[in-house]
């Protein structure tokens, strides 16, 4: 696959036109190549003489890093090309799983070697339907993409040819199958020859009639052969109507191995049948010369160049396709088809040495480079050339060669890593420059033993959690779904896929970095959720710690309306053994908080009284936050109609004063002061002391109101507590 010409970055790091103003501001961009793919970061720096006379204030805030790939990502066809053929891949690995756990070698078990060919031939088609999809639509750009889906075609199917033929026929001549291929990707004569040709009254006078003849006849096209030799019947020449007419019943007749139960029966058919050839050559030796020219052409030397090439002569052969522009592909399967029809496919890289001598291949065409490695039988090197032609191809290919023990299946010492898992991950690290194709990327991945997996893992823990994600509704602290995006839906993704293949500590980790993300967007119940599936007890500590510091920030109101959005999970919480219990106490307290200044909102002031003294008489309320309650407690002290509290219960509130003051002259108002100092934004003690001093007062005056009017004793009404804001 090509790489990019340039990068392009947004937001821009330089503007079109301004790169004067970079080198003047005193930096220059930098980038560092990541040792596991082809990306960059990209990020602006000093310039080296600048470094230490640059002041401190200079670049003093945060500057963005570009993490760049040098591969296009894929285009929409391409997605849908590495999404169908990854279903493909995926059976392929479930294939292997079975086989290995079943003990079974893959080469020797036919039901195995024949669904490894179906996937192969379903590789092939998803190219070919690719090819055609893009060939259909118009431009240079999409011709382009056309070839190199051709490419793919082409080398995938030269490979299922080879080295997947149908089970049994591993040793049987290769030659028609060959011949099959070369026909279908390399299409020689054109139809636009034929077409002119057949429009001629008299065609053998054009100078392509004999070059279309003869083509036709090496590629075995016996329907088009025998229309142009029977135009010949109007031939000047008596002699050359006689022949062509000896001829055509020959050319229908070649024997072919798929029309015979036995190889030993086909090949008494071609000893039969070379017999015939060689009566037609004593024929054509016969015609005299002065008839062996017509007033256009010497036909006797190109039909004799015809009857060459059935006799199965390898010098004609060759003299043929290089008078006809043909390339080594065409020498080697008409070998196949008329030298050797008994060619096997363990005898073709000597064919193909001897053939290269003569009519080497283009190295800067990399789809020959394939196709000579894979016909000289060289795996490694199909591999190394597959891969620059496109990283898919080598992966794919590797992945079937490593079962057939094309390849070594070991690893590599120094890199841990088989052929087959260095290519497969090459590949996925080029998917991975489209960060929205990380599902395909991961199963890629995990397919590559213990390095693949860890790569992965990386994959996974980053995902861009944000993508698509819509703004949060920072006034609903419910977590809607209206408000939620599609961050749920690719954390569930995540999650999935880590269960799919047993990474229970990427799963925790992607789950702690969802909580994160839910906490940013103030989405506090499903940031508890992630918390506790992830069993992050102390991150669960500190997204309750955030809720309550929306209370010091946001007031009561937007406090309780947040609050809502978690009190369902304290019941789950409760019922969870894993859970610290320490957490799920701080959780009911933010939640029995919350409960509390919604009755102060509703006015239901009675049972207000009762929630503060409860939380701070069972232990709910955390000491940081007693001096909080108390300073809420001074309103309902001051009610005026009746008292709020019992006696016991002011008691309560007396006591909680009176440590809070005692451990502060013992110099530990940091554990018991400092919330209140948050709420009432002051600094220091003395301001949150005189706040505690009038609660005192007010006790007091409680206390003394109560004895005028007789109001004492313990609380005898017990009251169930709804945990529900």
């Amino acid at each position: 696959m090509p790489s990019t010409p340039h990068l392009d970055v947004l937001p821009p790091l330089v503007e079109t036109g301004k790169t004067g103003e970079l080198v003047e501001s005193g930096r220059t961009l930098f980038t560092t190549v990541s040792p596991l793919n082809a990306s960059y970061a990209v990020f602006p720096a000093p310039l080296f003489e600048k470094l230490s006379a640059r002041s401190k204030s200079t670049d003093s805030g945060e500057q963005n890093i570009y993490l760049v790939s040098s591969k296009p990502p894929p285009s929409t066809e391409r997605r849908l090309f590495v999404g169908d053929t990854s279903i493909i891949f995926a059976a392929m690995q479930n294939l292997r799983k079975t086989v290995d756990e079943n003990g079974v070698y893959l080469t020797q078990h036919e039901s195995i070697q024949r669904s490894i060919r179906k996937l192969a031939l379903d590789y092939v088609n998803f190219a070919k339907e690719c090819w055609i999809h893009t060939s259909r639509i118009a431009g240079e750009a999409n011709q382009a993409t056309a070839d190199h889906y051709r490419s793919l075609y082409t080398c995938l199917s030269l490979f299922t040819i080879l080295y997947l033929p149908e089970y049994g026929l591993e040793n049987a001549p290769v030659g028609d199958d060959l011949m099959e291929w070369l026909n279908i990707h390399f299409i020689e004569p054109s139809t636009e020859e034929g077409d002119h040709l057949s429009g001629l009254e008299r065609p053998w006078e054009d100078e392509t009639y004999w070059p279309y003849l003869t083509r036709a006849i090496l590629r075995g096209l016996s329907k088009a052969v025998t229309f142009f030799l029977g135009t010949l019947s109007e031939h000047p020449s008596g002699n050359l109507q006689r022949l062509a007419q000896s001829i055509i019943p020959l050319l229908s007749t070649q024997p072919k191995l798929q029309h015979f139960d036995a190889e030993r029966d086909f090949a008494y058919a071609s000893h039969r049948w070379k017999e015939k050839v060689k009566t037609l050559r004593i024929e054509l030796d016969d015609v005299p010369e002065s008839d062996r020219r017509d007033n256009f052409e010497d036909w006797w030397d190109r039909f004799s160049d015809i009857i060459g090439i059935l006799e199965g002569r390898e010098e004609v052969i060759r003299k043929v396709c290089e008078d006809l522009g043909a390339d080594w592909r065409e020498v080697c399967v008409a070998w196949g088809v008329f030298v050797d029809t008994r060619l096997r496919r363990q005898d073709l890289p000597d064919v193909v040495g001897q053939v290269l001598e003569d009519m080497p291949p283009d190295p800067t065409i990399l789809e020959d480079m394939v196709h000579v490695a894979l016909f000289m039988g060289d795996p490694l090197k199909a591999l190394e050339h597959a891969a620059q032609l496109d990283p898919w191809l080598s992966a794919h290919l590797a992945d079937m060669m490593e079962p057939l023990s094309l390849v070594e299946q070991a690893a590599n010492d120094e890199s841990e890593l088989s052929v087959r898992d260095f290519s497969v991950l090459s590949y996925a690290h080029y998917l991975h420059s489209d960060p929205a194709m990380w599902r395909i990327t991961v199963t890629y991945m995990y397919s590559c033993g213990k390095v693949g997996a860890a790569t992965a893992d990386e994959i996974l823990v980053r995902v861009p959690l944000r993508l698509q994600s819509k703004p949060s509704n920072t006034n609903n602290g419910g977590g809607s779904q209206a408000d939620q995006g599609d961050l749920s839906t690719i954390v569930k993704d995540v999650n999935a896929t880590c269960h799919e293949y047993q990474r229970e500590a990427v799963r925790r980790t992607v789950c702690k970095i969802a909580a994160q993300t839910f906490v940013q967007k103030k989405e506090f119940g499903l940031a508890i959720s992630y918390c506790s599936s992830a069993e992050d007890w102390v991150g669960l500590g500190r997204v309750i710690d955030r809720v309550l510091q929306e209370y010091l920030h946001s007031g009561p109101e937007q406090y309780t309306k947040f609050v809502s959005g978690i009190a369902p999970s304290l019941q789950g919480l409760r019922a969870n053994s894993a859970a610290h219990g320490i957490f799920t106490h701080r959780l009911m307290f933010a939640v029995r908080y919350a409960e509390f200044h919604q009755r102060l909102l509703n006015r239901d002031l009675q049972d207000a009284a009762w929630d503060l003294v409860s939380m701070l008489q069972e232990g709910i309320a955390p000491k940081a936050w007693w001096a909080v309650l108390l300073c809420d407690a001074f309103e309902l002290l001051q009610y005026d109609p009746t008292p709020l509290f019992s006696y016991a219960g002011a008691c309560v509130l007396l006591r909680r004063l009176d440590e809070i003051v005692s451990r502060t002259a013992q110099g530990a108002g940091e554990d018991y002061l400092k919330i209140l100092e948050a709420k009432l934004r002051v600094d220091g003690q003395k301001d949150t002391q005189k706040q505690l001093q009038l609660v005192r007062f007010a006790l007091a005056k409680y206390f003394a109101r109560c004895a005028m009017i007789g109001t004492g004793g313990t609380q005898t009404v017990p009251r169930r507590v709804d945990l529900t804001v």
